[in-house]
C-alpha cells in the first residue's frame, strides 16, 4: 500500500483559489442569459390568462376564449399523449413555440397528458380549416398551438394574429 502526501505552499494555494475565482467570473459572463424584457413581455401577455382548472373540454373552450378564439362546442379530438423523454427536431421546434408564450414542455418529459383539439370558427382573414390544440397535465395547460389543416399551412402560438391593413 502506498500513501502519498503533499504540502501545498501558501503561494500555490492562493494561486489555485485565484484561478478558480477567475474561471467562475468568466462562466457568469459567458453563460447565456434570457432577456428580462422578453420574460416581462410574456408575463404581461399572460397576465389575465388562467392556465389552471382545465378539467373538461368545456374548460378548454373557456381557456381558448381568453385569447379571443371561438371554437365549435365539442372538441374534434380528445386523447392522451405522452411527452417524450428526448425531443427530436419536430418536438424541439414545437417547444420553441411554447417558449414564445411562456410555456416549456421539457419540464414534463415522460408525463402523460390530455390533448384537446378544437375547430376554430373565427380565424381572421383565412378561409381554410384551423384547429386549436391544448395539452393539459393535472388540470393545467402546459402547451397549446393554433394550426391550419392545409399541407402548406401554419402553426403558431395561442395568441390571435395581428391584422395588417
Amino acid at each position: 500500500m502506498f500513501i502519498y502526501s503533499f504540502k501545498a505552499s501558501t503561494l500555490k494555494f492562493l494561486g489555485v483559489i485565484s484561478i478558480c475565482v477567475v474561471v467562475l467570473i468568466a462562466l457568469v459572463f459567458l453563460i447565456p442569459t434570457y432577456s428580462r424584457e422578453t420574460t416581462a413581455e410574456i408575463s404581461l401577455l399572460n397576465e389575465n390568462i388562467s392556465f389552471n382548472n382545465i378539467k373538461s373540454s368545456d374548460d378548454g373552450k373557456a381557456f381558448l376564449a381568453q385569447y379571443g378564439w371561438s371554437v365549435d362546442s365539442l372538441p374534434v379530438e380528445e386523447c392522451e399523449v405522452t411527452i417524450p423523454k428526448e425531443f427530436d427536431k419536430v418536438m424541439t421546434s414545437y417547444n420553441e413555440i411554447q417558449k414564445q408564450q411562456g410555456l416549456d414542455l421539457s419540464k414534463y418529459s415522460k408525463k402523460t397528458a390530455n390533448r384537446y383539439t378544437y375547430k376554430i370558427t373565427n380565424y381572421p382573414n383565412y378561409d381554410g380549416t384551423v384547429y386549436a390544440n391544448i395539452i393539459v397535465y393535472k388540470d393545467k395547460v402546459i402547451a397549446g398551438d393554433i394550426c391550419s389543416a392545409d399541407a402548406r399551412g401554419f402553426i403558431h402560438t395561442l395568441y390571435m394574429p395581428e391584422l395588417s391593413n
